[in-house]
């Protein structure tokens, strides 16, 4: 039991990253107008918002 306590603040750790990361590829964005920083953003967003339902269903991942 104590290696899924320890599994979701690992994985709410990366949300946490994930959220502050995508926020900083916008404001990049925003500041040089370059597209990759946008790319960057958007996919941090999608693997962000993936772990945030991995996080909420993992009763039904682990069993």
């Amino acid at each position: 039991m104590r290696l899924i306590v320890a599994h979701r603040i690992l994985i709410g750790t990366a949300i946490a990253f994930g959220l502050f990361f995508t926020g900083w590829g916008i404001v990049r964005y925003a500041r040089t107008g370059e597209s990759a920083q946008l790319v960057v953003a958007a996919v941090t967003a999608v693997i962000t918002a993936a772990l945030g339902y991995y996080l909420r269903n993992l009763k039904r991942f682990v069993g």
